[in-house]
């Protein structure tokens, strides 16, 4: 049972990553590839022997703002796989930038209260805590038409936890788990490699509420 049960996990986790596979290769697709084309053309016409001053200058232009246009939309793709703050600061630090930016969207407002002892977790457990968080606020922005968002960590003794809410239009949890949507999934396999607890509660109207907690004592046996 237990093997069959890794086996799942672990095909699960394979069907997510394959998923964020193609989600980053369209985005280097649409932001990247197309606007590198653009580059490329407009560099070709400044190459041509008779072409003008004025043209030289606007193909200039062109090339020096899409460029600009390119190392921005770099920089997010890299900031979505590995958050700089998160490599730096820790996960106390990344959760609190991503509130602070969801908060200044002027849509939600975003209670939090954030406090992890240093060198509780390691850092692909913070890692993996982080993506599910982020998956928690990408959902309530895309789907959820909420307007506040919860979000609390905290750490005692041994238990680290991880609360999240919103008080958005909620869902059907079973009919989310039979739909084998990457979100939910995606969460639920995180947290089974972190060997945390992990709970939804959401019903149509009444948002979501979502608990994950990592004993750490467990852990260190698992």
């Amino acid at each position: 049972m237990i093997i069959e049960h890794q086996k799942e996990v672990i095909q699960s986790t394979l069907i997510t990553q394959e998923a964020e596979r193609k989600r980053i290769a369209q985005d280097m697709h649409d932001a990247i590839s197309s606007k590198l084309n653009i580059v490329s053309l407009n560099a070709n016409f400044l190459t041509e022997s008779d072409i003008s001053t004025e043209d030289a200058n606007k193909f200039g232009s062109s090339i020096l703002k899409v460029t600009t246009t390119v190392l921005e939309s770099s920089r997010k793709i890299a900031h979505d796989l590995l958050p700089p703050t998160l490599q730096k600061f820790g996960l106390e630090a990344a959760l609190e930038e991503l509130c602070e930016e969801t908060g200044e969207s002027g849509v939600f407002e975003v209670a939090y209260q954030l406090q992890l002892a240093k060198g509780q977790l390691t850092t692909d457990e913070e890692l993996h805590l982080f993506r599910i968080a982020q998956e928690l606020f990408s959902n309530s922005m895309k789907y959820s038409e909420a307007t506040k968002i919860e979000l609390f960590l905290d750490n005692k003794e041994n238990i680290v936890s991880l609360r999240y809410s919103d008080n958005g239009k909620g869902f059907d949890v079973s009919e989310a788990r039979k739909a084998k949507g990457i979100g939910l999934s995606g969460m639920e396999n995180r947290a089974s490699i972190l060997n945390a607890d992990f709970s939804v509660e959401s019903s149509t109207g009444n948002g979501i509420s979502v608990l994950a907690t990592i004993n750490k004592v467990i852990n260190k046996y698992v």
